[in-house]
């Protein structure tokens, strides 16, 4: 199929949204918690469940929706779908802002709730938007585009670290409660700014040829949208119009349950998944407990231990500082890199070079933690140096982040959005990247339930070294299996959507066009 990089438009209204808006959202809530925390919980901190809760209903809440969303942008179409999730994220982002206790349900229980129902529509983003993308690219272009909306998250990263510390900045001038509680709900509220911008040009966005084509087997309709689009930007479907669809395979559950049962399909299915749930598994790991871990390595005082509402709002500060950091000189970085190299090194070698890289430095990160981090213990106040040791695994914690996204945290949102028939493209993934979040899940209740079990709590501090220092060397072997689940994977690069699809394209159309009437006058 000829394209033009004309296509670009759609890739740039999906990256608008779903790194602006789609990770702030998700990691905002880091520091959110804490603020929560402070106001709402006894002993100025959310209990274990409370804190499990509001961090892994959004991650439930996106599990759904990708698999929903994208089973559905395989039947009914993308564009029919795209807008739909971003109106629930940005209803469902003002609603957590928005929300107060009452007699019948906490503020915690009705935070779990809309973050839930915030993650259904971010969830329909990931298919949604690598999907649309995919089959707009041209070949040539096709990796750096699905990269540049991947990219994005690092923006919305990045905004978050920058709204939180602005928003804990102002707060600690009053030190107030008052304060405290705007500062929160600001904070998660910024989130639905891009999504409101990105609501009405999506619906620009026509219907992506290869649907039309290989789906609806609508061809002279997809051949219409190709020309106008690419000569005018615009799009227009004649209602009356009489269609001719050619006989194309189509989506059944026996076409399913054949095309995934054969082995190279179903062997491809399965690396991407779970190269996408260990690489979640340690992403989310680091990425949700950022702010746990800058305390237990000192980087911060203790949020739980500040002697007053200053101290708290100080230390929080002096999180956001440490999270700018790390999305300044880790993710980004890691997502410029694969800009710069998808589309030359292909995308196995870059997530080859990830996985190599993370297990040599998450296995330095556990196993000399104690070095790192020996002599920097804090009584908890303001006066907070921080020690050579600490800065150096600073360091190291940036190389994390950068080879996580110049690595497998890329390409596993690439390479599912490639491979497979165009007919249940969406729906593979959809299932790929549900993986990827039962990995963030998963993470986040065993990490919780260890500091239970340590007695750490969410605000403790000595008991949380123990935790983390086996957590960074599960980590680091779990990177080594992800090089075997790697050389599963097929190279994508500079192959056609209908070479990756492991299907025949000479016995693809099965038979002429069967002409339909055209629709009865309308009265």
């Amino acid at each position: 199929m000829k394209q033009s990089s004309h296509g670009s438009m759609p890739e740039c209204v999906s990256s608008l949204e779903l790194g602006s808006s789609q990770i702030y959202d998700i990691f905002a809530i880091n520091i959110a918690s804490t603020l929560i925390g402070y106001i709402y919980g006894q002993g100025h901190a959310l209990n274990t469940a409370q804190d499990l809760g509001v961090k892994i209903a959004t991650q439930t809440g996106i599990l759904f929706g990708q698999l929903i969303f994208g089973f559905l942008a395989d039947v009914y179409g993308r564009r029919k779908m795209y807008g739909i999730e971003l109106v629930v994220i940005v209803f469902a982002t003002l609603a957590q802002a928005l929300s107060g206790a009452a007699p019948a349900v906490g503020i915690i229980g009705s935070l779990v709730v809309w973050r839930f129902v915030m993650g259904v529509g971010i969830g329909g983003d990931y298919p949604l938007s690598a999907i649309i993308t995919s089959e707009f690219a041209p070949v040539h272009l096709r990796g750096r585009l699905m990269a540049a909306v991947f990219a994005n998250q690092g923006v919305g990263q990045l905004v978050a670290a920058v709204v939180a510390m602005i928003v804990t900045v102002v707060a600690k001038k009053s030190a107030t409660i008052v304060s405290t509680d705007v500062a929160w709900r600001v904070l998660l509220g910024v989130g639905c700014i891009p999504g409101l911008i990105a609501i009405g040009i999506r619906y620009t966005i026509p219907e992506t040829p290869r649907y039309i084509m290989d789906i609806a087997r609508n061809v002279d309709q997809a051949s219409q949208d190709i020309d106008n689009y690419l000569k005018t930007g615009t799009f227009y479907v004649d209602p009356d119009a009489p269609i001719e669809r050619v006989q194309a395979p189509r989506a059944t559950k026996r076409d399913f349950w054949y095309y995934f049962t054969r082995f190279d399909n179903f062997k491809i299915l399965f690396a991407a998944c779970y190269s996408w749930f260990i690489i979640d598994f340690a992403f989310y790991g680091l990425a949700l407990n950022s702010s746990i871990i800058l305390q237990a390595i000192n980087f911060s005082p203790t949020v739980k231990h500040a002697a007053t509402l200053e101290d708290a709002l100080s230390a929080l500060t002096r999180i956001a500082e440490g999270n700018l950091i790390l999305t300044g000189a880790g993710l980004l970085p890691g997502y410029l890199a694969t800009l710069i190299f998808v589309d030359r090194w292909g995308r196995k070698p870059i997530q080859y070079t990830g996985f190599g890289a993370l297990f040599a430095i998450f296995a330095v990160m556990g196993f000399g933690y104690d070095r790192f981090v020996a002599g920097s213990d804090s009584d908890g106040g303001t006066n907070h140096p921080i020690t050579p040791g600490i800065t150096a695994y600073v360091f190291i914690y940036c190389l994390a982040y950068f080879f996580q996204n110049f690595g497998p945290n890329t390409t596993t949102f690439i390479i599912p959005g490639e491979i497979f028939a165009t007919r249940y493209r969406s729906t593979a993934h959809g299932i790929a990247s549900a993986s990827g979040k039962s990995g963030a899940i998963l993470v986040q209740v065993v990490f919780e339930l260890w500091l239970f079990r340590t007695n750490a709590g969410v605000g403790g501090l000595q008991d949380f070294r123990k935790p983390i220092r086996t957590m960074f060397i599960i980590f680091s072997f779990l990177m080594l299996t992800g090089l075997v689940s790697t050389w599963c994977l097929p190279e994508t690069k500079n192959k056609s959507l209908e070479d990756l699809s492991n299907e025949s394209q000479e016995t693809f159309i099965t038979g002429p066009p069967q002409p339909r009437p055209p629709r009865p006058p309308r009265y």
